[in-house]
């Protein structure tokens, strides 16, 4: 649904001939009203404060600073700034660049009025538009990113403690000590850990557990 006031947009495009034609598309509704259009990003930070527009679209290949860092820096200044980047770059560095600096939204140009017009209500009501093969982009690029699953072990409380003093050089008799328990006691602990864990020694208890990250952080 449209808002009953117009939506405010700042255009960044350093192409004379695509700036004029996405100003165009939008002035020719009622409901969208371009309070800015701007050939480099730094006369957009310049103005940025003045004009508050609803949604910025923003180009990435800029004279000057490129539109990811301007879009950092928006972000810096006014975190609810909504901004659509709308390029001709769709590899995974700059999407993933420009997601990461704040930006709502990616369509890949050329961009169909339709598709324009559409991605500034979605920025404007808080989605996030992105064209087919970007958002299928953006999803294998933090699938890629992610950080494994940490594998679930079971480890009770006290085999954690057994396996955080081997990893810090203590042979089971040490162990015993300081948790002042009998040998008999660690060896059955150690006996449990080697299972869960699937490992036949202490040295490869502690590079599992090392390497998969097993212990609390301290």
């Amino acid at each position: 649904m449209l808002a009953t006031m117009p939506i405010t947009i700042a255009i960044v495009e350093d192409n004379p001939n695509l700036r004029v034609g996405t100003s165009y598309i939008l002035k020719a509704s009622p409901n969208y009203k371009v309070v800015g259009e701007y050939e480099n990003a730094e006369e957009l930070l310049e103005d940025f404060r003045d004009i508050n527009p609803d949604v910025v679209l923003m180009d990435i290949g800029l004279p000057g600073i490129s539109g990811i860092e301007a879009t950092a820096e928006l972000k810096r200044r006014n975190p609810r700034a909504q901004i659509v980047m709308l390029s001709v770059f769709d590899d995974d560095e700059n999407v993933f660049q420009a997601i990461c600096a704040g930006a709502c939204g990616y369509i890949a140009k050329p961009v169909m009025p339709a598709q324009l017009l559409e991605a500034v209500e979605q920025a404007f009501g808080g989605a996030s538009p992105m064209s087919p093969k970007i958002a299928r982009k953006v999803l294998e690029i933090f699938k890629k990113h992610m950080p494994p699953p940490k594998a679930d072990y079971n480890l009770t409380d006290r085999e954690l403690e057994v396996l955080d003093l081997l990893t810090q050089g203590d042979d089971h008799k040490q162990i015993a000590e300081k948790l002042f328990l009998s040998p008999f006691t660690i060896r059955a602990h150690l006996r449990n850990i080697y299972d869960k864990l699937h490992v036949h020694s202490k040295s490869q208890a502690v590079a599992k557990a090392l390497q998969e990250r097993l212990l609390p952080k301290k």
